[in-house]
């Protein structure tokens, strides 16, 4: 069966949100839509629709001047096993004393590491992308200089990589929470497939508004690989959930973006103990002061 997409950027979030509810109006009806930031400081979104019929030119081409977006651009997928595909692609990645795989790499798996097993799926967080892996090696040198946090949260946990990492390493239940239902999903299938189930507890949240964080809080350690303008926003909730000498790990911020977080981050009681780059994306520690 054939797939169509529709593709237009707008800028701003909400805009860019509300458009995506629009195509959902739609006759043909979208399978499903999405938005994300273009990642290069523009501050533009990008929306896309997908279709399992060709999708009506006329209707997408109202909603773009309605919402001030580029006009969409439709185009057919070829029929392709997108699973078998990223199996192909997703190698298995080191990341300090981490080992993320497959399933279909169990076999490859080295004596002597922690292994976690990342499937497949519409989820943020296979290891591969620079900040998931700048973020586990940032918490396998916290764990190596004898960092030792009580309570662990990771926010906007897609796969739940991250959060999966830091139960393997600290032997606390690290709360885990995504604002997308099938990341939450997809995150507590991986903590079962990695014999966490327990160790890693899956929430729905937006950021840290949740009565679990709420009541979990102070928290040790913060891990958040999101992006740069969602990190700035909850810069004032991390100062009122991270104890004083907690540590936060931030990621999803692109070079030029960096200083801008630690100078949130600072403003909100944070001291920058660490700033790593992995080609252009960039990785921060940070601690609360106070």
């Amino acid at each position: 069966m054939p797939t169509f997409t529709a593709l237009t950027h707008l800028p701003g979030r909400e805009p860019a949100e509300d458009l995506a509810e629009a195509c959902e109006g739609l006759t043909p009806e979208p399978v499903g839509t999405g938005v994300f930031e273009i990642e290069d400081g523009s501050e533009r979104w990008e929306v896309g629709a997908y279709f399992e019929e060709k999708p009506d030119a006329v209707g997408l081409a109202l909603l773009a001047a309605a919402w001030g977006a580029e006009p969409f651009v439709i185009s057919e997928l070829p029929e392709v096993d997108w699973v078998a595909h990223v199996r192909r692609e997703l190698t298995p990645v080191t990341a300090g004393r981490f080992f993320v795989h497959g399933s279909h790499d169990a076999d490859r798996v080295p004596e002597g590491v922690e292994a976690l097993c990342i499937e497949a799926a519409m989820a943020f967080g296979t290891g591969h992308h620079g900040t998931t892996k700048g973020c586990l090696e940032a918490i396998d040198r916290l764990a190596t200089e004898g960092f030792k946090p009580h309570r662990i949260a990771d926010i906007g946990c897609g796969t739940a990589v991250l959060a999966m990492g830091a139960a393997r390493l600290w032997p606390v239940t690290v709360l885990a929470s995504d604002m997308d239902r099938m990341a939450v999903d997809t995150a507590a299938a991986n903590v079962i497939a990695n014999g966490l189930d327990g160790r890693v507890v899956c929430i729905e949240a937006t950021g840290l508004d949740h009565p679990t964080l709420e009541q979990a809080a102070p928290f040790d350690l913060v891990l958040a690989n999101i992006l740069k303008q969602p990190l700035i926003d909850l810069s004032p909730e991390m100062a009122r959930h991270v104890g004083s000498g907690g540590k936060v790990i931030l990621s999803g911020i692109l070079s030029d973006q960096a200083q801008e977080v630690v100078q949130a981050y600072e403003a909100a009681g944070f001291a920058l103990d660490r700033r790593d780059d992995l080609g252009e994306w960039v990785t921060l520690t940070l601690t609360r002061q106070g």
